[in-house]
């Protein structure tokens, strides 16, 4: 079984990321996906498309979580995405 793919757009100094990023953690699910965090300042076009909403969470290519995430939703979806 593969791990499900989650990426947190983000950027530095942002606290909403930061909840976010502990929300996931406290999900207590890791051993379930692999997590890729990208700073959208490194890219114009994240930084276009994302500036006013981030964190948003993708979990394989698809959004699944835009401002705040709730760890037993996460958690949910982590394990039922893997099925």
């Amino acid at each position: 079984m593969s791990k499900a793919h989650v990426i947190v757009y983000s950027k530095p100094g942002c606290h909403l990321c930061d909840e976010a990023k502990a929300a996931i953690e406290k999900s207590n699910c890791s051993d379930h996906y692999t997590l890729e965090e990208v700073n959208i300042e490194s890219d114009n076009e994240l930084l276009r498309k994302y500036k006013y909403d981030i964190p948003v969470i993708t979990i394989d290519g698809e959004e699944a979580f835009r401002h705040r995430v709730d760890p037993d939703e996460f958690k949910t979806r982590i394990i039922r995405d893997q099925k």
